[in-house]
């Protein structure tokens, strides 16, 4: 794995070990970021279900202020912490252990680390799928700024609401297919 774009492009990141993480391919990284061209100039990033923190780290390199790594397995999080150092990101990076989705709400405000973020991805592992539409509706809660963007990675069998009914409410605007990995894009309306 590898940093593709940006200011730390073709820096090497650490991979999982065993099959326990599945990544987002380099060349699916490298699509998502293509489709967000340079929207990324000192935005607040979220990654949710972080792993090794690639998707976040990825931000970074390509201009994004700050960004805030979540998942709850312990092995990820050393992942996405020794990514950040090795990158020499570790000043940019918040690593959050959370129970997701069900301690989201726990999720505090720090400053330069939001919420609420310009930018979210949120890729749990498939099994985990079934957890998206309450990950969707927290990001419209207000985590997720006016215009704000969200990736939403997950299985093509599994279908995702169109529109949130969160306080501020969240439109899918794109559905890009890799194999049988759907990314589905979502705005937050503007205030």
């Amino acid at each position: 794995m590898r940093i593709v774009g940006g200011s730390a492009r073709g820096r090497r990141l650490f991979g999982p070990s065993g099959a326990a993480m599945r990544p987002t391919a380099d060349r699916v990284r490298q699509a998502l970021f293509d489709v967000l061209g340079q929207r990324l100039d000192g935005g607040r990033v979220l990654d949710l279900y972080a792993g090794t923190g690639a998707l976040g780290i990825e931000a970074l390199s390509r201009g994004a202020s700050s960004a805030r790594l979540v998942d709850r397995a312990p092995r990820a999080l050393d992942l996405c912490r020794a990514n950040a150092e090795a990158i020499g990101f570790s000043d940019r990076v918040l690593v959050e252990r959370l129970d997701l989705p069900r301690e989201l709400g726990r999720m505090a405000h720090v400053p330069g680390f939001g919420p609420p973020f310009e930018l979210a991805f949120a890729d749990p592992p498939y099994a985990a799928g079934g957890e998206l539409p309450a990950v969707i509706e927290w990001l419209a809660s207000g985590a997720l700024a006016p215009g704000g963007l969200a990736l939403v990675e997950h299985d093509r069998r599994l279908e995702l609401p169109r529109v949130s009914v969160g306080s501020r409410r969240l439109r899918q605007v794109d559905v890009r297919r890799f194999g049988d990995t759907l990314v589905t894009f979502y705005r937050a309306d503007a205030e």
